[in-house]
């Protein structure tokens, strides 16, 4: 019986000599009945997720050294003055004597919401309903953005904070307002390294991205 000799290479499986691409369902295709094309983009696909991975791997790299950087730092800060930079949150800004390059740490709480939330949605339904039809019509849009009835469980919270800052006298609203204040929980943080600098300390900052959707072209 005849030895069966398997080598794989960037999508080609080679079986005694006949090279095979794999389909999406995991079959074995003779790679004389792919289509050109697709075996272009096969390639072009493959060649850019390899320098894609390599990215990845940096700046993983880059943000392990950045946070291990900045914590010796503010460890050798606190040693030497016995104080901490940064405000409450953790929140913190380094910059270069000229003022020309900075590094911004931001926090943001992640936050979820109990069953207050409910009670608060029914009290503001209870006042869109005692409102006149037309009457504060932009509140009833915002109240429909922010519980997203659309789909169930989901609220917009950008648009929940935006009730909260609402001046309205309502008993019934502002009884749902400490309702939502009630639900809010911090459940843990999450740590934000931007980058910044600029020619002279006269110019606006300018952001240092990585973050391909929002890099410029040079």
């Amino acid at each position: 019986m005849e030895a069966v000799i398997i080598e794989q290479n960037a999508g080609i499986t080679v079986v005694n000599g006949r090279p095979y691409m794999n389909d999406a369902k995991g079959n074995l295709v003779p790679a004389e009945n792919v289509r050109a094309e697709d075996k272009l983009q096969d390639e072009t696909v493959r060649k850019i997720m390899g320098f894609a991975r390599d990215l990845s791997a940096q700046i993983a790299r880059f943000r392990s050294h950045t946070v291990a950087d900045l914590g010796s730092f503010d460890a050798l800060l606190e040693q030497e003055y016995g104080a901490k930079i940064g405000g409450q949150k953790g929140n913190r800004t380094y910059q270069t004597i000229d003022g020309c390059q900075k590094v911004q740490v931001q926090v943001s709480d992640q936050i979820s919401f109990g069953p207050q939330l409910q009670t608060a949605k029914q009290l503001i339904d209870e006042c869109i309903m005692e409102w006149s039809e037309g009457s504060r019509d932009e509140i009833r849009a915002l109240v429909m953005r922010a519980f997203n009835t659309e789909k169930e469980g989901q609220i917009n919270k950008s648009d929940l904070f935006m009730l909260l800052r609402l001046d309205i006298r309502d008993e019934r609203w502002l009884s749902a307002m400490d309702a939502i204040r009630n639900s809010i929980t911090v459940t843990g943080s999450k740590e934000y390294v931007r980058f910044y600098e600029r020619d002279t300390p006269k110019d606006e900052w300018r952001a240092i991205t990585i973050d391909l959707a929002k890099v410029s072209a040079a």
